[in-house]
This record gives C-alpha cells, sequence and structure tokens, in this order.
C-alpha cells in the first residue's frame, strides 16, 4: 500500500499487513533515504494508523543538519515568532524605569535583552538540554519586577520642572543615573535569585520540588502573570482604542480564521522552480497583526488625519512621535556586563524575585517534554532536565551581568513552530540564537521599534497577556472540577493574589515595623501577584486532604509522556558534545545528577 504526501514527496508502503506489528517503511524522495519502523498496535483503522504515522514525521530531526540557507530561513523564522515577547518586556518596563521618554536608553535594552537571548540561546541548545528550544525574556519576572520598582525610594521623580529647551549635560547625566539606579537594583535581585534556578538543576532537587507542586499551584502562579499585567495593555490601549481593537481583529484573522489557509510560494530546488503550500498566516500571525496596524498608522499619520497636538486623544498613535530614536541611535551598539554599572543587592528584591524563578522554572520543564516530542526525540532524562534547568539560571545570571531589566526563559511559541514546520532540528534554532545576537549589535535596528505606536503595543498587550492567562488556566484540565476542595484552592488563591497586593498599593504605608528592610520585604512579597497565588496554591493544595485523581496530579504526569511511544529510545541526542565518551570512563561523574551516565541512560525521567 502507497501514500503520497504531495508537499513533502513521501511514500509510505506498508509490508507484513498479516502480521500483528506491521512494518513501515518511510522513504522521502527530496532527501534521499529511507527510514524503517515498526509500528505500534493500532487499535484504529489501518488509514487512521498511517495518517498518525505521517503527522509524527519530520522532514528534520534533532540531530539533523539541514542545508546552511534553509538553516538561516527556518531560524530567522524563530527569531520573528519570538521577538514580539522578548520586544514587550522594555517597553513594559521603560515607564517603571523612568526612561519613558529616554529613546537612547530603550534602544539600548532592546539591543541587550535581544543579545542575551541569542547568547542563552547557544548555551541551551549546546549545553543545556540539547533540545531545539528557544531562550527569551520572560513575564515570570515582570511581576516581581514591578512590585520592586513600586517601592517609594524607587518611584519616578517628577521630571516636569525641568524644561526640554534649557536640557544641560548635567541634567541628561543626572536623569540617566535615575533610571541606572533602578536598573542595577533589578540586575542585583535576579542575579541573585538566579543561584537558586543554579542550585535546583546541579544539585538534582527539581525533582523533588516537582512531586510537591501539581496543577493547582500552577495554575494561579501563571493565570496571574497575565491578569496583573492588565493596566499596562490598557494604558497603552487606551491611547486610541480603535487603533488597539484593530490591531487585535487583524491577529485573531491572521491567527484564527486564516490559519488553515496555505499561501503558494515559490522556491528553486533540484535545478527548477517549484510552487508549495505554506502555512504563512499561521506562523506569522503576531507579526502580520503588528505590521499591519503599524502600516495603517504610517498611512494615517502622512495623511495627518491623527490629531497633531499631544493634549489630543489619539495623538499617540502617531508613527512620527519618535522618529528622532533612529536617527540618533548608533549604527552598532555592543552591550557588555556591568555597562549600567555595578549591581546591587537587596535581601527584600532577591526574595521577591525568586517567585518568578520557580515560577520560570515549573514552565520550562513542561516546554522540554513538549519540545522532545515535537523534534523526534525521546522523553527528556533526568540528568538533561536538570541541566536545562542549570543553564536557564546560567543565562538569568548573565542577563543579569548584561542589564536587560530581565531574565530568559524557555518560549513555547517556539516549541509549537516545530510541530507546524517539521523541522525539529537542533542547528536550526543555533542559527536562531546567533541571529539574535548579530542583529542585537545593530542600534537603528533596535530603534525602530520604539517607533511602533502605543495603541498598536497595548493591542498586542491584550492578546499576550490574554494567551499568559488562559495557559494558566488550561493546566486545570487535569483536576477534578467537580471537587469543593479543588475549587476552594483555586478560588481562594487566585481571588486573593488580586486582593492583596491591589490593597496594599492603595495603602502605602501600611507595613512600619520599624525595620526597613523587613518593610520592603513584606510589601514586595505581598504586592507580587504570582507569588501570593502561587504560594496559597502550593501550601492549601499539599495540607488539605486530597487523592492523586483529586489534584490531577497522575493525570498531569500522564500527559507529559502522552505520545512518547511513537519517538526513538536513543538517548544520545542528549549528551554533553565532545566530552560524553570522557566522562563516560570514570564511575565518579555517575553520581553528578547533571551528566549523562550508564544510570542515568536507563531511565526516563517521571514527574
Amino acid at each position: 500500500m502507497h501514500l503520497v504526501q504531495q508537499d513533502q514527496k513521501i511514500d509510505i508502503v506498508l509490508t507484513n499487513q498479516g502480521a500483528t506489528d506491521p512494518t513501515l517503511e518511510i522513504s522521502d524522495s527530496s532527501h534521499s533515504h529511507v527510514k524503517t519502523v515498526k509500528a505500534p498496535p493500532c487499535k484504529e483503522s489501518l488509514e487512521e494508523c498511517l495518517d498518525q504515522k505521517l503527522e509524527n514525521n519530520l522532514i528534520y530531526s534533532i540531530n539533523d543538519r539541514p542545508p546552511w540557507y534553509l538553516c538561516i530561513l527556518l531560524g530567522f523564522q524563530h527569531y520573528i515568532l519570538a521577538f514580539g515577547g522578548i520586544l514587550a518586556i522594555p517597553l513594559i518596563l521603560a515607564e517603571p524605569l523612568c526612561i519613558k521618554e529616554n529613546n537612547a536608553a530603550k534602544s539600548q535594552l532592546i539591543s541587550t535583552i535581544f543579545f542575551v537571548s541569542g547568547l542563552c540561546t547557544l548555551l541551551q541548545t549546546t549545553l543545556g538540554t540539547r533540545l531545539p528550544i528557544l531562550q527569551g525574556g520572560t513575564f515570570t519576572f515582570i511581576t516581581p519586577t514591578l512590585a520592586i520598582l513600586a517601592l517609594p525610594k524607587w518611584r519616578c521623580p517628577d521630571t516636569s520642572a525641568v524644561p526640554n529647551h534649557n536640557t544641560t549635560v548635567s541634567v541628561l547625566a543626572e536623569n540617566d543615573e535615575v533610571w541606572k539606579a533602578r536598573i542595577r537594583e533589578i540586575q542585583g535581585a535576579i542575579l541573585v535569585a538566579s543561584t537558586l534556578q543554579l542550585v535546583l538543576g546541579l544539585s538534582g532537587l527539581v525533582g523533588l520540588v516537582l512531586r510537591f507542586i501539581g496543577p493547582l499551584a500552577i495554575a494561579p502562579t501563571i493565570n496571574l502573570i497575565g491578569l496583573s499585567l492588565f493596566i499596562q495593555a490598557g494604558q497603552k490601549s487606551g491611547a486610541h482604542w480603535g487603533i488597539a481593537a484593530l490591531t487585535v481583529c487583524l491577529i485573531f484573522l491572521f491567527s484564527q480564521y486564516l490559519s488553515k489557509v496555505d499561501v503558494p510560494l515559490i522556491a528553486y530546488k533540484d535545478k527548477k522552480w517549484k510552487v508549495f503550500q505554506y502555512p504563512l498566516f499561521k506562523l506569522f500571525s503576531a507579526l502580520f497583526g503588528m505590521c499591519g496596524a503599524w502600516l495603517i498608522c504610517f498611512l494615517l499619520t502622512y495623511f495627518n488625519a491623527l490629531p497633531s497636538s499631544p493634549q489630543e486623544y489619539g495623538y499617540m498613535a502617531r508613527t512620527d512621535i519618535n522618529l528622532d530614536a533612529v536617527t540618533s541611535a548608533a549604527w552598532f551598539y555592543v552591550p557588555y556586563p556591568g555597562q549600567w554599572g555595578l549591581p546591587t543587592v537587596s535581601l527584600s528584591s532577591v526574595l521577591g524575585m525568586m517567585a518568578g524563578v520557580l515560577a520560570s522554572t515549573m514552565e520550562s520543564i513542561g516546554d522540554y517534554y513538549a519540545c522532545a516530542r515535537l523534534s523526534g526525540a525521546p522523553p527528556p532524562p533526568t540528568h538533561a532536565i536538570n541541566r536545562g534547568i542549570a543553564v536557564e539560571g546560567i543565562g538569568c545570571i548573565l542577563a543579569a551581568l548584561w542589564g536587560s531589566g530581565n531574565g530568559t526563559t524557555s518560549y513555547s511559541q517556539n516549541i509549537a513552530a516545530l510541530g507546524i514546520t517539521r523541522v525539529g532540528s537542533r542547528l536550526v534554532l543555533q542559527t536562531a540564537g546567533l541571529l539574535m545576537i548579530l542583529l542585537g549589535l545593530f542600534g537603528k535596528f533596535s530603534a525602530v521599534f520604539i517607533t511602533i505606536p502605543d495603541p498598536v503595543i497595548g493591542g498586542m498587550f491584550l492578546v499576550m497577556f490574554g494567551m499568559i492567562a488562559a495557559v494558566g488556566i488550561s493546566n486545570l484540565q487535569y483536576v477534578d472540577l467537580n471537587s469543593s476542595r479543588n475549587l476552594l484552592i483555586l478560588g481562594f488563591s487566585t481571588f486573593s493574589g488580586l486582593v492583596l497586593p491591589t490593597w496594599f498599593h492603595s495603602n502605602p504605608g501600611i507595613i512600619n515595623t520599624g525595620i526597613i528592610e523587613l518593610d520592603q520585604l513584606i510589601v514586595i512579597l505581598f504586592t507580587t501577584h504570582m507569588f501570593i497565588g502561587g504560594f496559597f496554591g502550593f501550601v492549601l493544595d499539599n495540607t488539605i486532604p486530597g487523592t492523586d485523581e483529586e489534584r490531577g496530579i497522575k493525570s498531569w504526569r500522564k500527559a507529559v509522556h502522552k505520545g512518547t511511544q511513537t519517538h526513538s529510545a536513543d538517548l544520545s541526542c542528549y549528551n554533553l558534545p565532545f566530552c560524553t565518551n570522557f566522562i563516560q570512563r570514570f564511575k565518579l561523574f555517575q553520581y553528578f545528577p547533571f551528566l549523562p551516565s550508564v544510570k542515568s541512560r536507563e531511565q526516563i525521567t517521571h514527574l
């Protein structure tokens, strides 16, 4: 029996049809190789079994090396998919860092965060889990960062008394010191807090911690990350609700309504031009939505249809407000460690940031399993997960040293792209990391993003932050929602995560123990939404009696390993490059939980 998939020219031949375990021969004519696999027992019809095998087939799996030009194109695609999330972080932090009007500082922050994201992607794909997984800025660090910067000592000074036309060099230097002092405080908090992630990975404590963390702790934690950012989304969108709504509509149009529409594209292959179908709208929905709204704002500005006075509503939708950011930016900007000065450390800031570190760790472990399934790799063994978390800790430490104002984590949207493109090659993501580093060095390229109007950014935030909140809620699919126990835990932890920070913000100075450091610690922890929700969810879920089925623990762990039977059991793709043979010569290395060993090869980790 033969099946031909036209867009990839894959021939599938079924042999031993009368046997209990039939054999499938998969030949890809475009790459001239034949793969023979043993099909698992299938309860469905034969056609459904073959369709399933086609879905799991990859054009390039984790260890494959596509041609260099394909690596560049697919790597740039991953860069584009991630850039919206990475770009959002410095734009959110601009106002609390007191650089709302400082375009040069914003441009430098954007260059730095892209540069560090590329560096961390190379580290993760080469020395970490070695899965094709992209690293970028994390929203889990934003909530504690905003809580730290909301302290009275870090509130922005009133600069309205200084007229722009009398701005002097001394005033500019003073303004630079204002925001640099704030980012140094964030650097120090991330730098020390990220050592927790490093210790969890190197010591192998990740598995121990995860035994006590279930969906009822994860759901309110991640849910409150999105819900707590509604003020930033509302402020940006409120600059022009029409443009913000247009941005949302375009993103929905491309990501949902046109997601199944394949666009015919032309490629030159085998010395002739060929037409192939590509899910362009599905892959670049956020980019098309943002650029479409940005283009309309440009046209409205060009024809002077938008107000020209800053006092009028809709002025912030103009695209010519921050043009000086591009003209004044340097062509090349090389970020370097300590570029803002020596990081400062305070206990309250570090403890507040640790909530973000733990949330990022939980999120990344789930991403590792998803990435392994979509890249043709077996479930990640214990040493790979431990090493991946440790490298993420190192990445956050590097981000703190460089001063990106944030850390790094795995990007789920890029993992989803592996399933769409059917390219799970590690080399493609390493190319994406190199592209992020190179493009981060072009100062004017980073400055272009500053010209995006506020309502366009607000529309992106409405979709993006809503998705983060929904991802948190999606963890509840494993929980028994008919249980009053679970509903009580979920409702109380989520509602408390909204109520307590709001009350503390409405009553500044209410905490006065006589010890300034203790006051700051209490304020930061109780104004960090995700910390409160995750803390109450964790404590109540582990103290109120309930079965594993009721808590969703069993279903959650089972879902992690769903579909792993279709992949190879060869764990060599997780071995460290160049030194695996050396490590296996000495039995001593078997006791390091982050190194591949004979013992860890025989076991697949279970959450």
